[in-house]
């Protein structure tokens, strides 16, 4: 998702080393962004997150954190602040590393695994053919999450991920 945004707004990442993390800069109707992709594993990655947000002055509450959740049907988008880790290790590394949850955070619904599949096993396997179609399609729609979240702040976001479903066709997260 954050790939995607970068894209859409002509921004190119470079990496920094000091930070551990890809960095680009980029401006939304006004509004200066940090994006940036922690190169540590993801059980790893709060020091880089804190790393990224100190150096450019990012406070807490700026930071929307990107990332997939189980206990979303595959999908869905939810823009929240706070909150638990959900048993999400990488975001329990980053709060573990700000010493707060006090963040706003974009959750992709992957849904839960089929049967007793390894929760890690099913999230990091390849999209089939079918849900890479509308990947794509809920790609955009976090860009625009993300874009809304930039210029016009968390609220406006939150109520821009809510709609996504309808705007999609989804209705409780599946496909109708």
């Amino acid at each position: 998702m954050v790939q995607a945004l970068a894209a859409d707004l002509g921004a190119t990442f470079r990496r920094s080393r000091r930070r551990r993390a890809e960095v680009t800069l980029a401006e939304v109707e006004g509004a200066s962004m940090v994006l940036a992709l922690p190169v540590a594993f993801m059980n790893e990655c709060g020091g880089a997150v804190v790393s990224v947000a100190r150096y450019y002055g990012v406070a807490n509450e700026s930071i929307a954190l990107v990332h997939d959740d189980i206990d979303l049907p595959f999908g869905r988008l939810r823009f929240q602040f706070g909150r638990g880790t959900g048993g999400h290790n990488g975001v329990a590394s980053v709060m573990r590393a700000l010493g707060t949850g006090d963040m706003w955070r974009l959750k992709f619904g992957v849904g839960r695994p089929p049967g007793r599949m390894d929760p890690a096993e099913y999230v990091l396997r390849r999209f089939t053919s079918i849900e890479r179609t509308e990947v794509d399609l809920l790609l955009a729609e976090a860009v625009g999450v993300l874009r809304t979240f930039a210029g016009r702040g968390g609220e406006a976001a939150r109520q821009r991920a809510g709609e996504a479903a309808g705007r999609l066709g989804f209705g409780e997260g599946e496909p109708t």
